[in-house]
């Protein structure tokens, strides 16, 4: 691959981890700072989680540390993983019988989350194992 193809896709791989990461984590800063994750807990529980207040903090820190270190490059395909599978949750278990238009953000950040597992964080990231 030539230098200039090379360099744009690592730039669409920077462009990538932005826009998900900071929007996942925007997402989970709510949950874990917004002082209500007992109600999400609630919800957690409604899917058949045990230890809901656990399981909650999870997804809570999957979206907004994971989504801080998709943004900036560091471990990018284990984040990635976590968001992924906290997004299989939301999409295909919390909103399974909702319309698409309502589960269609979950799905993509679903499918960023797969991207990044695939190829890891490009050449404008912390280079890491796992990245």
């Amino acid at each position: 691959m030539s230098v200039k193809k090379e360099n744009l896709l690592d730039l669409g791989l920077l462009w990538l981890r932005i826009l998900m990461g900071v929007g996942i984590a925007h997402h989970g800063f709510g949950k874990v700072f917004g002082g209500n994750i007992e109600g999400f807990a609630q919800g957690v529980a409604k899917l058949g989680f045990p230890v809901p207040i656990v399981f909650a903090w999870l997804s809570a820190l999957a979206e907004f540390a994971g989504g801080i270190l998709v943004a900036i490059g560091f471990q990018t395909r284990i984040a990635a993983l976590f968001v992924f599978i906290n997004m299989s949750v939301a999409a295909f278990m919390q909103h399974a019988a909702d319309p698409l238009k309502v589960k269609e953000l979950a799905l993509c950040y679903w499918v960023m989350a797969g991207t990044l597992i695939l190829t890891g964080g490009g050449k404008f990231s912390f280079k890491r194992r796992g990245n």
